[in-house]
């Protein structure tokens, strides 16, 4: 079984389908605050989880609890911390049952100092600059034009949340990052179907 941490998460869509996708694994969810939402029964409700009581999953109020109760050490080779700021991809990682798949907060990612103590157990989904994936951005408006790509500028192309100043892609979605990560994890350890 693997173990999906997303510390801070701040976008309940995410942290929903990334549950989902642990469902279907039989992966263990981790969330590591502070939360950006409320988990209690009506917002989980609200949103639609009603999958929520399957999912195997455990909440923490920090990343010293989480390190605490999983009895992780500063190295432990079960981390895998998912950032930008890596030369290992995570295609050249390898992933054993019980590992740690970690993700930071949509706006922000992973903490720099988590990111510097651990920094061999960083690695990074490969991705086009973003001159080659924004091609379009031109097309999609300018801040306060009245039209149908309004609301395109909120968002770039993989659905972050971006300045429309600026049209910067930081990262793919958090959901979609957890999944790349988590099917590479299964398809190495011989998950079933794959």
């Amino acid at each position: 079984m693997f173990n999906v941490v997303l510390v801070a998460p701040e976008i309940p869509a995410n942290t929903g389908n990334i549950g989902r996708t642990c469902v279907v694994t039989g992966s263990h969810l981790h969330l590591v605050g502070p939360l950006g939402f409320s988990l209690d029964e009506k917002s989980l409700h609200r949103a639609g989880l009603g999958y929520w009581e399957s999912l195997d999953v455990t909440v923490y109020a920090d990343w010293d609890e989480f390190v605490e109760k999983n009895d992780l050490a500063a190295s432990d080779p079960r981390l895998h911390l998912l950032t930008k700021k890596a030369r290992r991809t995570y295609a050249e990682a390898r992933y054993a049952d019980g590992d740690f798949l970690v993700f930071g907060c949509e706006s922000a990612g992973l903490p720099e100092e988590l990111l510097a103590a651990h920094a061999d157990r960083c690695e990074r989904i490969p991705m086009l600059p973003d001159a080659a994936s924004l091609e379009n951005a031109a097309s999609w408006g300018t801040p306060g034009e009245k039209g149908d790509h309004v609301a395109l500028l909120a968002q770039d192309v993989c659905g972050n949340f971006v300045n429309p100043e600026d049209y910067r892609i930081s990262a793919l979605n958090l959901s979609n990052a957890a999944a790349v990560v988590l099917y590479e994890a299964l398809r190495q350890t011989g998950f079933p179907g794959m």
